[in-house]
């Protein structure tokens, strides 16, 4: 019978994302930002994974790295990202 490692293995280690996917909607002068999704770098550097929770039909999808210590908002929340 196989018993259960007391740690867990390297390769279930969830790494923080590198960059945060947010819709962003514009109405008038104002932009309101939604969290969708988030993207991590492969091992070898040479492009990423994007995993989104939900696709959005409107707005723009805008890639913007983490806040230290609140991933759940956006770095800039001005006028208009590009």
């Amino acid at each position: 019978m196989a018993t259960q490692s007391q740690s867990a293995p390297a390769e279930t280690f969830v790494k923080a994302p590198d960059l945060i996917a947010w819709h962003v909607t514009q109405k008038g002068k104002k932009s309101y930002w939604n969290k969708v999704g988030a993207s991590w770098t492969h091992k070898d550097g040479k492009g990423m994974t994007l995993q989104l929770e939900t696709v959005p039909i409107n707005g723009r999808i805008v890639l913007r790295t983490p806040m230290e210590g609140n991933a759940d908002r956006p770095m800039d929340t001005g006028e208009d990202a590009q």
